[in-house]
């Protein structure tokens, strides 16, 4: 690190104002969305939509099918997920259904009329049943850098608009405590780097907290503790290419997420679920990345051809060096649902 930075702020705040101000990358009217600069699952095949449609439908029957039924998208970008959702569940499944879409970013016009756009959880209605699902939420809430110097000192980075780094105060209170527990600095070279997940914790156990009963479901890029990458996952992303994080608006700036720390925040006392690979649980949930047989291609050449492309979009889904190595994190709301992360094995 550099040890002037004038102007430099934690990077917590910087990346909270460069992501969510009001020319925030996330906040920006008439662009093209978080679509346009990265590739997430929801944009690399419909096959995932049909995955969360069929995740929505066991849970409407653990939950005795009530009489309405919420699917909450926390983090909707500009829908998609939302959308494709809509249209794969059960009619009986869709006509008691209220769908909510959660994002900072303004509405985007053409989104089915039966969608409940709103800026935040806070804004939903208490108690809800159903399905939360947060796809890539978590890695876009802002967190702190710390680095340890000479002396082994864990000590908050600081950040200009223009990317240079300085050594702010040393880490204390509760950031210090979730060091201690998730991502331990102690005796760690200098230069070591940790992302001090507490807000995400608080973030997922709000989620959480926002059903009365069914499923909280967060899907991201994932460490557990011992597997930390010691110079931590800060990066950036514009026009589908990882670039330097810059927190001045002009690209997304991520961190991967300690879902076990999440886990254990939306567990309160309670056991903590572990997290699962993107790969069994879609598998689970019928995506097969199985080429169709040979045979096919005579019979039917056409279908031969569609059902290749399904098979290849569900290997890029399920693939554990890419999409099928995400983490996600399947917590239970209440009785009804406490045996649906079993059944999601494979």
């Amino acid at each position: 690190m550099t040890r002037t930075a004038s102007g430099a702020r934690t990077w917590r705040a910087a990346t909270e104002a460069a992501l969510y101000g009001p020319h925030g990358f996330y906040r920006r009217p008439g662009g093209p969305g978080p679509a346009g600069h990265f590739r997430t699952s929801v944009h690399a095949s419909s096959q995932y939509a049909a995955a969360v449609a069929e995740l929505l439908r066991r849970v409407d029957e653990a939950l005795a099918r009530p009489p309405h039924l919420a699917f909450v998208d926390v983090g909707a970008g500009r829908g998609e997920l939302t959308a494709g959702v809509l249209a794969r569940v059960p009619e009986d499944v869709a006509a008691r259904l209220r769908p909510y879409a959660v994002e900072r970013a303004p509405r985007p016009a053409g989104l089915d009329p039966r969608v409940e756009w709103l800026a935040g959880l806070d804004a939903a209605p208490a108690g809800l049943t159903g399905l939360l699902f947060a796809n890539e939420w978590l890695d876009n809430v802002p967190v702190d850098v710390a680095e340890t110097d000479d002396e082994g000192t864990a000590r908050r980075v600081l950040v200009r608009a223009d990317g240079e780094e300085a050594p702010g105060p040393p880490v204390d209170g509760a950031d210090a405590a979730w060091l201690a527990r998730w991502w331990p600095l102690d005796g760690a070279p200098p230069g070591t780097r940790a992302e001090i997940g507490l807000p995400r914790d608080l973030a997922w156990a709000g989620a959480v907290r926002a059903l009365g009963a069914g499923l909280a479901v967060a899907v991201d890029y994932a460490h557990e503790h011992g597997a930390r990458p010691p110079l931590g996952t800060l990066t950036g992303f514009r026009d589908g290419r990882e670039v330097r994080p810059v927190p001045d608006g002009s690209c997304d700036i991520t961190a991967h997420v300690a879902l076990d720390a999440c886990a254990a925040a939306g567990s309160g006392d309670g056991p903590a679920p572990a997290p699962r690979t993107q790969r069994e649980v879609l598998r689970a949930l019928g995506v097969d990345g199985r080429r169709p047989p040979a045979s096919l291609a005579s019979s039917d050449p056409i279908g031969y051809i569609r059902a290749l492309g399904a098979a290849g979009e569900a290997a890029e889904l399920t693939d554990p060096a890419g999409l099928g190595g995400f983490g996600w994190l399947i917590q239970p709301v209440g009785p009804a649902c406490a045996g649906l992360p079993a059944a999601l094995a494979t």
